[in-house]
């Protein structure tokens, strides 16, 4: 028995260095780059309308929840009637989804879907139904309980748009654009006049997030199920949010960190807050950077495993000096302010997978691309000469090899390099030239 062991541990360490050697070859002929993004970063889009529209979807991206770019809008514009409130998940068929108010008045919400978040299309109206009637249909929000189960969370009033009510209707199966409804479910312990219910699910405790239609404040209740009783924790200003705001939407961060949206209305103002002990305190308040006074009543979606790197890229003859955009062109400075504009997310090459570009945190669809031997950040058009334009293979750093450089996709004897300050794509000659094309990727 010792003879077999000795024998499989032989074997293992021979097929383990048989292993390297193959890997270092690999790498040693460019077809595996040591330093190729393989990591990988969160995704949250954002679905809302905007104070100039409520007729037409706008979809944002971001990649640290704070900093958002336009993917598309307008995306999507109904048959007919409104899209206010537009909540997005995806589903388990690949597609996307958003289900959002269809009108002022009536008894329906709205769903379309999309495959990429670009391109949308109306799916289907449905009608709900209580005894006492329906006057006003307002801020349906998807819910996915843990179970599997598909749930929307609606806000239906009897009338003269008073005393609303949070309802669930669930899902029969998974078939979106098909499947039967249930009857609305009344979510017990959150009495009227509560509108804009948002739901997040932690272990076995449903957390709610619901304005007061009465005084104008987001409150906070939980219950042991979807449908309740519900208990309230926080009323009025507890969280210190202040009044007249509505709309909230929750995702939790990479950090643990929970973090609430939600729109200032009255001010015309989008806000966000954060909570790291489980919903207990906020902090202050901050306007959503590039949002604020724009979009209305959003819900966010996170997706994982999103391949790239987020970097920023330090000069290794001017240390303390980075890679930033200004004015959508490519320099090197020194305390980069606001710092987003140093940080970029490495992400496989838009032309060749094995290379790689570099797109900007608070740009996304962003990336920086040579034009005429300088650098600027430009938005992705998908064309053949853009990819090329934005795609660049790592190397050994010229001035040094424990840094690294970036040699032109389709000029590889031309590298990224600094010159008095701005971002080239040149030849590189002398030790100067080495050392102005040298840099070194740190993390956050």
């Amino acid at each position: 028995m010792l003879t077999v062991m000795k024998e499989r541990t032989w074997l293992l360490k021979a097929c383990k260095s048989v292993f390297i050697v193959f890997l270092a070859a690999m790498i040693l002929s460019g077809i595996i780059s040591p330093n190729t993004a393989s990591a990988a970063t969160s995704v949250y889009t954002i679905s809302a309308f905007t104070n100039s529209s409520e007729s037409n979807l706008y979809i944002y991206q971001s990649y640290n929840a704070t900093n958002y770019g336009l993917l598309k809008g307008s995306a999507y514009t109904p048959p007919e009637d409104l899209i206010r409130d537009p909540s997005i998940i995806k589903h388990t068929d690949g597609l996307y989804y958003v289900v959002y108010t269809t009108n002022w008045s009536g008894n329906t919400i709205g769903i379309a879907s999309s495959p990429d978040k670009v391109n949308w299309n109306f799916v289907r109206n449905i009608p709900l139904s209580l005894p006492s009637g329906i006057a006003h249909t307002w801020a349906p929000e998807w819910f996915v309980d843990s179970n599997g189960s598909l749930n929307v969370i609606v806000s239906l009033s009897p009338g003269n748009y008073e005393n609303f009510r949070p309802y669930a209707i669930t899902a029969a199966n998974s078939n979106l654009p098909s499947t039967a409804w249930s009857a609305p479910v009344e979510l017990a312990g959150i009495a009227p006049n509560y509108i804009d219910t948002f739901i997040v699910k932690t272990g076995s405790t449903y957390h709610a997030f619901t304005k007061n239609e009465s005084t104008k404040y987001i409150e906070y209740a939980t219950a042991p199920s979807l449908t309740g009783p519900y208990t309230f924790h926080g009323t009025g200003d507890w969280a210190n949010w202040g009044s007249w705001v509505e709309g909230p939407a929750l995702v939790q961060l990479d950090n643990g960190t929970w973090r609430i949206y939600f729109d200032g209305y009255s001010a015309q103002k989008y806000y966000y807050s954060d909570s790291s002990d489980g919903f207990q305190t906020w902090t202050v308040k901050k306007e959503l950077p590039g949002l604020t006074g724009l979009v209305r009543h959003m819900t966010v979606l996170k997706e994982t495993g999103q391949p790239g790197d987020i970097r920023e890229l330090e000069s290794y003859n001017m240390q303390g000096n980075y890679i930033r955009h200004y004015n959508y062109q490519a320099r090197i400075d020194k305390n980069v302010s606001p710092v987003e504009d140093s940080k970029f997310r490495i992400v496989p090459g838009l032309a060749d997978a094995s290379a790689i570009s570099f797109e900007a945190v608070n740009f996304p669809g962003y990336y920086l691309r040579h034009n005429n031997d300088l650098i600027y950040l430009e938005k992705n058009d998908g064309s053949q000469a853009f990819t090329a334009d934005a795609t660049f293979r790592r190397k050994d750093g010229l001035a040094n090899s424990a840094w690294t450089s970036y040699a032109s996709y389709h000029d590889p004897d031309r590298y990224l390099r600094h010159y008095h300050s701005l971002l080239r794509l040149d030849p590189i000659v002398t030790a100067i030239d080495k050392s102005d094309a040298t840099f070194k990727e740190t993390t956050e």
